[in-house]
């Protein structure tokens, strides 16, 4: 038997049919809590533990999976080369809205490590949750640190970004595409923008710009990481 989960084809099939059953389940309840994502995270873990079966075994397939991150964020430059009239006429506003973004999202993340006392191994894990798995995961390895938390933070910001962005653009009244895509792409990358694509084109193509600008800010930023920790 465990020959069976020690195959790669396993890692990459368990987790398929787990996004697949998930997004089944979202369709058909259509509750905003279960998201197809978070759905197949659970389910994930729950086979994992129930037949005992190590994380290693797991991730031999999964990790072919992460390989697809990098070109899957490239692709969204297709959606963005549709609105490059748009871009071109919102350019200033486009780049200090995702300058901002990225400060806030690091100094708010610093705030709250050092009110709660994390460590600097923790902090420099935690500070580019924002940006996307690849950025944020060779930022945090390169400045010493736990890539696994990185990664964890990374979904976690995703997964509430993709519940909690279309709520919040109603609460706070946000009613320009452009900015409701920027700030959902700042704030929760990939996963976020997968979001903004159901809101509409140009939502989609503004929070898969903001992936890569907030990005190279972000990466701009960790030159800085040593002071702040």
């Amino acid at each position: 038997m465990s020959a069976l989960w020690e195959s790669p084809f396993f890692g990459v099939t368990l987790t398929i049919l787990a996004y697949w059953a998930g997004c089944k389940i979202q369709k058909r309840t259509g509750l905003v809590i279960c998201n197809g994502l978070v759905l197949a995270v659970v389910m994930i873990i729950a086979v994992l533990a129930v037949f005992d079966i190590p994380y290693a075994a797991y991730n031999a397939g999964g990790s072919l999976i992460n390989l697809f991150l990098g070109p899957a964020t490239v692709c969204l430059a297709v959606t963005i080369y549709a609105q490059i009239d748009l871009l071109k006429k919102n350019l200033l506003p486009i780049l200090a809205g995702c300058a901002a973004g990225a400060v806030t999202s690091v100094l708010s993340i610093w705030g709250l490590c050092r009110l709660f006392g994390l460590d600097r191994t923790l902090t420099v894990s935690l500070l580019p949750k924002s940006v996307t798995t690849p950025i944020a995961t060779a930022i945090a390895e390169g400045q010493g640190g736990i890539v696994s938390i990185t990664v964890a933070a990374v979904i976690f910001t995703g997964i509430l970004g993709n519940l909690c962005a279309p709520a919040l653009a109603r609460l706070f009244r946000v009613k320009d595409p452009v900015a409701a895509g920027l700030a959902i792409g700042a704030c929760s990358h990939a996963m976020g923008t997968a979001r903004a694509l159901e809101l509409g084109e140009t939502e989609g193509a503004m929070s898969g710009l903001a992936i890569g600008l907030c990005g190279i800010a972000t990466t701009i930023l960790a030159l800085f990481f040593g002071v702040l920790v």
